[in-house]
C-alpha cells in the first residue's frame, strides 16, 4: 500500500523559514518522480514543485521559485521542501505526491503551514 507521510509544517512569521519531509512507502520511490502540492484555504489543490527520479531535475511555480527548494533522498525515501522567505500567501496544508498524482486527491494527511504575524 502507497503511504505518503508529510510533517515539519507550523506556525511562521513573514519572511521565515520551514523544511517539510515526506516519508514515502510502499512504492519504489527511487523510480518516481515527486512533487509538493498545497491547498489553501477555500481553494483548489496548487502544483508547488517537482523533482524527477533520475538526474533530480527540478520545477518550480512561479510563485514559489527561488524561495523554495525541493529535494530527495533515495536511500531514505524521504522528499523534502525547503521552504525560505515565507509569505502569508504560502498558508495552506500540503502534500507530497508522485507526479503522476499531483492533481489529487492527496494520499496522505498533509502538513499545515501557516504564516502570519
Amino acid at each position: 500500500e502507497v503511504q505518503l507521510v508529510e510533517s515539519g509544517g507550523g506556525l511562521v512569521q513573514p519572511g521565515g523559514s520551514l523544511q517539510l519531509s515526506c516519508a514515502a512507502s510502499g512504492f519504489m520511490f527511487s523510480n518516481y518522480a515527486m512533487s509538493w502540492v498545497r491547498q489553501a484555504p477555500g481553494k483548489g489543490l496548487e502544483w508547488v514543485s517537482g523533482i524527477a527520479n533520475g538526474r533530480y531535475t527540478t520545477s518550480y511555480a512561479d510563485s514559489v521559485k527561488g524561495r523554495f527548494t525541493i529535494s530527495r533522498d533515495n536511500a531514505k525515501n524521504t522528499l523534502y521542501l525547503q521552504m525560505n522567505s515565507l509569505k502569508p500567501e504560502d498558508t495552506a496544508v500540503y502534500y507530497c505526491a508522485k507526479s503522476t498524482e499531483a492533481r489529487g486527491p492527496p494520499r496522505g494527511q498533509g502538513t499545515q503551514v501557516t504564516v502570519s504575524s
